[in-house]
């Protein structure tokens, strides 16, 4: 029975992988597996973390720290034992020697001077929290949060850099597939073309030349319908890499993809490049702050519960003894370092200032030269459509005009030609216009790669 179910189990995961592996996906669920499995994107999301466990790093030196110590000395040193007793509120007047004091005359107490060995058990609990530290400890707390936000920034940058791959990749995909279409279509038309040509050889009207010319033809369209389909192949690998799965089919969009409707402004607004600019700015600020915290006192303070024993906490609240206190530290002078540290945070503040500045004009003129870029792709497009069309008419002109005799085969090959060349033209710019289309939607939430 055992061997059964471990059989049946075998069997469901053999079927389950290969229903997962010929199932075809959509870009939406290519999308939705991307951002749940590939791994760059998780990679990022762990950075995202640990910059949020710094705010809480910093945020900590607000409430001090508490630290339990214990002690165990073993010594015979006069002054370590005599203070052992002190401070475990054990010591009598023997221990100075009351018991050896001679009257008038001048005696060493050698108890005191050369006591037995002593063990000393100390057990503390000390607390010390900053009651002012000139705002560096806010100013850094500051900085992490802001720290912690361009990571955010640069986890979803990855997201729409690895969305915009996948994006492109469907509509590669879909091209090569139309571009094969295409292809096929014309590798049937020189299927019959050769048939055609073979059929007047037989009787007289074609030459043996014209079929090899046919065949040289046929054999260089299968060989750039072969050349797609190693791409489509390649394609399948690159998104099986993107969603950290192995993906051996996917259904492609339908049409061509559709220009969103941006202005400059709206992605100035929102471009995660700019955003992580403008923390980085309010980062250099707080550094200034925490620069100027140098000129400030800085104030602490400190409690501390002790009890002390020859043995481990014996006579342990007996013994019980406290400190508390406070200590104020203010560098009056160190050699002008603090004035020049101050400048150089401001120096930085006003850099990056100018870096945020050429940021957004950079963007700007991103935008500008990629929408002059689609607009001018589309134009291409239209053209060669037009010209795809007038060059399948000369085709079947020409092709008539053979049967007729009143062209040559070469001229036949030649019209095919500019069909092919048409169609992978086409091919061309419309991948580009992709490219563009999706980088300019990156633009609008991230930076452009």
């Amino acid at each position: 029975m055992k061997y059964i179910y471990t059989l049946l189990y075998i069997l469901i995961i053999f079927n389950s992988s290969i229903m997962s592996a010929s199932t075809s996906i959509n870009l939406d669920e290519a999308i939705k597996i991307l951002k749940s499995d590939n791994l760059e994107i998780k990679s990022a999301i762990y950075d995202v973390k640990n910059a949020n466990e710094n705010i809480n790093i910093a945020l900590g030196n607000h409430f001090g720290k508490l630290d339990f110590i214990q002690d165990f000395i073993n010594s015979d040193d006069a002054g370590n034992v005599f203070g052992f007793k002190l401070t475990s509120r054990e010591a009598n007047f023997d221990d100075f020697g009351a018991d050896e004091y001679i009257p008038n005359q001048s005696v060493q107490p050698n108890a005191l001077n050369y006591p037995n060995s002593r063990n000393f058990f100390q057990s503390k609990l000390k607390y010390e929290v900053p009651l002012f530290s000139g705002f560096k400890i806010s100013s850094y707390v500051e900085i992490m949060k802001s720290i912690s936000k361009i990571k955010k920034l640069e986890k979803y940058q990855i997201i729409n850099e690895k969305i915009y791959q996948v994006k492109k990749s469907f509509y590669d995909m879909a091209l090569l597939r139309t571009s094969t279409e295409n292809l096929n279509k014309i590798l049937n038309n020189i299927n019959t073309l050769e048939e055609m040509t073979q059929s007047m050889i037989e009787i007289g009207y074609a030459k043996k030349v014209d079929l090899l010319e046919v065949k040289a033809k046929k054999g260089n369209v299968q060989r750039l319908i072969s050349q797609m389909k190693s791409n489509q192949k390649l394609l399948y690998h690159y998104i099986g890499f993107l969603l950290n799965q192995e993906i051996n089919n996917i259904k492609v969009p339908s049409s061509d993809i559709q220009l969103s409707v941006y202005s400059t402004n709206e992605i100035l607004d929102s471009n995660l490049n700019i955003k992580k600019a403008n923390y980085a700015l309010e980062i250099k600020k707080n550094m200034i702050k925490a620069s100027q915290a140098t000129y400030y006192p800085m104030i602490g303070a400190f409690a501390e519960l002790q009890t002390a024993d020859d043995t481990f906490l014996g006579d342990a609240n007996d013994h019980l003894s406290y400190t508390l206190g406070a200590r104020l530290t203010w560098n009056i002078f160190n050699g002008s370092i603090d004035s020049s540290n101050i400048e150089k945070s401001r120096l930085e503040y006003l850099k990056m200032k100018t870096q945020v500045q050429l940021a957004k004009s950079g963007t700007h003129l991103k935008i500008q030269k990629i929408k002059t870029e689609i607009e001018t792709f589309d134009n291409d497009i239209k053209s060669l459509q037009q010209e795809l069309i007038l060059a399948d008419e000369i085709y079947k002109n020409y092709e008539g005009r053979y049967r007729e005799k009143l062209s040559s085969m070469s001229d036949v090959i030649i019209k095919q030609s500019e069909q092919i060349q048409k169609i992978l033209q086409i091919q061309e710019v419309k991948n580009k216009r992709n490219e563009r289309i999706f980088a300019l939607e990156k633009l609008a939430n991230g930076e452009e790669q």
